[in-house]
């Protein structure tokens, strides 16, 4: 039993009688930081109760934390003074709260009796009960045949530019994933639910990568996951799952879907009749104006007039009013009267980097395409709506 290094008042909770099965001393920040990337992989289901627990795995010298919600596993390794080895599942939502609620505590002790896990630091003590970890799946390994290494950085930059475009519908699987492919300069990311479409091209060295399609609902826990690492990621690639993993200290696998991504490259136009350039924030200022006045299909009006180089972008609703602003542009081509989902339009503006934006038009009916200017790394195409 820890002593406490101090006369602060605090809850004792015997554990004088117990015969400890498993017991770690452990850094509570790092501990912290591993378990609330796990605890967004828990699943919130409550058909099968182990899905929503951590399991602490002491073992070798280390300590595993696994999670998984039957669709992703994760397994991360945390350095930890391993007293006595064992393995236990803990409700995450749990552990995670009082664990972050231990203020400044550095270091922790956690001591398992039977199915009672017991946490000391310095001037706290609790005690959670716990779930029979044998019900926990065993998180599936993927075989090193097939294997490349990319930059978590590279990965994490493309997905984040074209998830959000992926079907949050599951009626055709292969419209909610983000599909990966390489290509002769390096990989591409695209996603649609074939009312829009987002492209993200990383110039990176490719050998072996294999293309894949990976669950739209997955992918936030791979951003979150490896959002604030900077290394290399090593995939491995099976029929029915990839993995990512660095070093020994993270590993996680995900299922991807069994699928033919479209052959969107023919709905991209080859030609456009109308450019119109702007800048980024006076586009996004102003459809954030016509949004306050949109109908339920979040529709907006692009009138441009080339003859008099005017750009106006119209919202109006029948109960609520109508907003008309002129936005300052560089108008080529034809003059043009188009509605479009602005939601759609708005979900693009994180991916652009540049201050400058090109929308290309090719006639009434047909979609837009949007790019930053001077950046040929991401396209976005839009669908029109009908009046």
């Amino acid at each position: 039993m820890l002593l406490f290094q101090d006369q602060s008042p605090t809850i004792n909770i015997s554990t004088e009688t117990y015969i400890y099965i498993m017991k770690i001393e452990c850094n509570k920040n790092k501990l912290l930081k591993a378990i609330s990337k796990a605890d967004k992989v828990v699943s919130k289901s409550a058909s099968l109760p182990v899905l929503s627990c951590l399991v602490f795995e002491a073992k070798d010298g280390k300590l595993d934390i696994k999670a998984t919600n039957l669709e992703i596993g994760l397994r991360i390794s945390v350095t930890a003074k391993i007293l006595k080895e064992g393995e236990v599942a803990i409700p995450s939502n749990i552990l995670v709260s009082y664990i972050n609620s231990l203020g400044l505590d550095e270091d922790l002790l956690i001591e398992l009796k039977e199915n009672v896990i017991f946490i000391s630091g310095s001037k706290s003590e609790t005690k959670i009960n716990t779930l029979p970890v044998t019900d926990f799946p065993t998180i599936p390994s993927t075989s090193s045949d097939h294997a490349c290494k990319i930059s978590s950085k590279e990965l994490v930059d493309g997905l984040k530019a074209v998830w959000y475009a992926a079907s949050v519908t599951s009626m055709k699987p292969e419209l909610s994933s983000v599909y990966i492919y390489p290509n002769q300069t390096g990989l591409i990311f695209v996603a649609t639910d074939s009312f829009r479409l987002a492209e993200k091209k990383i110039r990176i060295k490719t050998d072996n990568f294999e293309s894949m399609l990976i669950p739209q609902r997955n992918i936030n826990e791979i951003i979150r996951v490896f959002d604030d690492y900077d290394s290399d990621i090593k995939i491995n690639f099976e029929e029915d799952k990839a993995s990512f993993s660095i070093d020994e200290s993270i590993y996680l696998v995900s299922r991807v879907i069994d699928g033919n991504f479209p052959d969107y490259e023919q709905i991209i136009p080859k030609e456009n009749t109308t450019e119109v350039t702007v800048l980024k924030n006076d586009l996004q200022n102003t459809l954030k104006t016509s949004n306050l006045f949109s109908n339920n299909f979040n529709q907006v009006n692009f009138n441009i007039d080339s003859v008099n180089g005017a750009f106006e972008v119209l919202s109006k609703n029948a109960e609520k009013g109508e907003s008309r602003n002129n936005i300052s542009n560089t108008i080529r081509g034809e003059s043009l009267d188009i509605n479009f989902n602005q939601k759609y339009i708005n979900d693009s503006f994180s991916s652009i980097s540049s201050e400058s934006i090109l929308m290309s038009f090719n006639g009434s009916g047909k979609p837009m395409v949007i790019k930053g200017i001077n950046d040929e790394s991401f396209r976005y195409l839009v669908m029109p709506l009908n009046k």
